[in-house]
């Protein structure tokens, strides 16, 4: 008599989810506040950000922080570069968390390029440039946290030492408002929330958790 193995049980994959929002709009702290909530309900978590700590974020960081120059094409493309190995490096990449049925959450993704890299090219350009991440995953959710630039700077001059490289005033609006043109180009496209960033940090977690508890019932 064959006695046939019972099958492994399938992984349920994670949930992926993105946070979006210009500099100093307290994505970070959400963040963290989400990830605390899902592990006490025994919901396995990894938070990470863009740019990465790897070889190619390094440059970035680098670019940023004022340490390196670079045409705005170039730092583009290497925003793209870093979100696909972000996605598909086999150590700790977002598709490996996923598979193993872990839920990320990121702090930025092709959206912040969209907002902060069409202040000096084509939206259309950029939206192009990445469209390998958007049809390789798409965030079951982009909580976009929404503040006015002099409350984000405020913020920022609160809890950095010096300014990087898009953290001025000017280009923050332009930023806000390129966020809020591709929302609506990619309205039919993608799943996103706009949560108001200048509430209290206890009740904008209440929002982000009303915005996002229904992809873990």
């Amino acid at each position: 008599m064959e006695i046939k193995a019972a099958k492994k049980e399938e992984v349920k994959k994670g949930k992926f989810i993105a946070f979006e929002g210009i500099d100093g709009s307290g994505k970070s702290t959400q963040i963290a506040l989400l990830a605390d909530r899902l592990k006490q309900s025994g919901i396995r978590c990894y938070p990470t950000m863009e740019p990465t700590d790897s070889p190619i974020g390094s440059l970035i960081h680098q670019v940023m922080t004022g340490r390196m120059k670079m045409d705005n094409r170039v730092i583009a493309a290497l925003f793209a570069a870093d979100r696909l190995d972000h996605l598909l490096n086999d150590i700790d990449g977002i598709l490996h968390k996923i598979n193993e049925g872990i839920t990320v959450l990121t702090d930025r993704y092709y959206f912040s390029s969209y907002a902060y890299h069409s202040v000096d090219m084509p939206m259309e350009w950029v939206i192009k440039a990445n469209e390998q991440s958007s049809e390789i995953l798409r965030p079951a959710v982009t909580v976009f946290i929404d503040v006015d630039p002099d409350t984000a700077l405020e913020r920022i001059a609160k809890n950095r030492f010096r300014q990087e490289l898009y953290e001025k005033k000017s280009r923050l609006v332009k930023v806000r408002e390129n966020y809020e043109r591709a929302f609506g180009l990619l309205e039919k496209e993608e799943n996103y929330v706009i949560i108001d960033g200048s509430q209290t940090k206890e009740r904008i977690a209440g929002m982000v958790w009303d915005a996002v508890k229904g992809y873990f019932d």
